[in-house]
């Protein structure tokens, strides 16, 4: 009855697979904060968004050059003030602080991270969000973010398949090569278009954009055989196509959505028995979030015993896995 209803996409495994001892990075829009933010709660080695949410192609590939340098640290002559904090063109919000000092910090601590975390990563996970881009009329360079500047100060424009494919080629074999000469031969890059609506020029710019960015990946992954794509775009306007997997904004995925997005994503790049620890895992984190009516009884002492156990096996046979805060629960 589903097939009469509903057109399938079917997860088809690259010529890879992603598990616990592998290291991601991971950039893009705020779609690819939900997919770090799975990786990261099911213990991979996932490093999110370094400069907060990108959504266009060349800020991201202006990103990752910046990182692969690993010697060029931001300076205070690259923020500037509006509303009370200071921002810098190439970040997210989430980096804008009212003292100058303190957003150069947080700044220049998450470059620092990012470009060390490059140096051993296996795989790349980039999110295009759009190719509607803003330019400074001033010195044309595209921001990751106008931050609510005045409109006066950009000149808005898309980035063309052949800018997207240029800049993003380029440091991708950068990165590639630099790989193969630390040691890490097996590097591989996903690429993937975020699911999310860029409404505020309309319903059909918005898929004008979105279209650019789907021909590039294309023209991207049949270049370099060590990039994949990913459909996530495809899955939540083909496959489930229906207004309830959108959260109430009617722009970004509901919760449900995620979720089914995430499972292609497990049958797509995880084999069995990484699947199978992700389970064990995730057992472990509901038990986490358990709140006993009765915590004196000997029935949740031994429910706490329990939990501590199974992580001990879990350790003994993964040692890299982090679970301090799951330890620290059932203490």
């Amino acid at each position: 009855m589903n097939a009469i209803f509903r057109t399938a996409l079917t997860a088809t495994s690259p010529p890879f697979q992603i598990n616990h001892d592998h290291k991601m990075l991971l950039l893009g829009s705020c779609f690819t904060a939900h997919i770090g933010q799975k990786l990261t709660d099911l213990k991979f080695h996932a490093f999110t968004n370094p400069f907060g949410i990108v959504y266009n192609p060349v800020s991201m590939a202006h990103c990752l050059e910046r990182i692969l340098a690993g010697d060029q640290p931001f300076a205070e002559a690259e923020l500037f003030e509006n509303a009370g904090l200071w921002h810098s063109w190439e970040h997210h919000g989430r980096f804008s602080k009212p003292d100058k000092s303190e957003a150069l910090e947080g700044i220049n601590a998450a470059y620092l991270q990012a470009s060390e975390y490059l140096k051993n990563t296996d795989f790349l996970l980039l999110t295009f969000g759009t190719s509607d881009v803003f330019a400074l009329r001033e010195t044309g360079q595209v921001v990751a973010n106008n931050h609510k500047m005045p409109a006066a100060l950009f000149a808005p424009r898309r980035l063309s398949v052949s800018e997207i494919v240029e800049r993003t080629l380029t440091v991708l074999q950068k990165i590639k090569s630099v790989a193969y000469l630390k040691g890490v031969p097996h590097f591989k890059v996903i690429l993937t278009v975020s699911p999310v609506r860029h409404l505020r020029n309309g319903l059909v710019q918005n898929q004008r954009s979105k279209a650019a960015l789907l021909l590039a990946c294309e023209e991207i992954c049949a270049q370099l055989d060590y990039a994949h794509y990913f459909p996530a775009y495809e899955l939540l306007l083909d496959d489930l196509r229906d207004y309830r997997f959108y959260a109430a904004d009617m722009v970004h995925p509901s919760e449900v959505a995620v979720d089914y997005v995430w499972q292609f994503f497990s049958d797509t790049f995880f084999d069995e028995k990484t699947r199978r620890l992700n389970e064990r895992i995730e057992k472990i984190q509901a038990a986490a979030q358990h709140r006993p009516f009765h915590p004196d009884t000997e029935q949740h002492r031994t429910f706490l015993r329990t939990q501590m156990e199974a992580i001990s096996r879990l350790k003994q046979e993964m040692p890299g896995l982090d679970f301090g805060a799951e330890e620290e629960t059932f203490k």
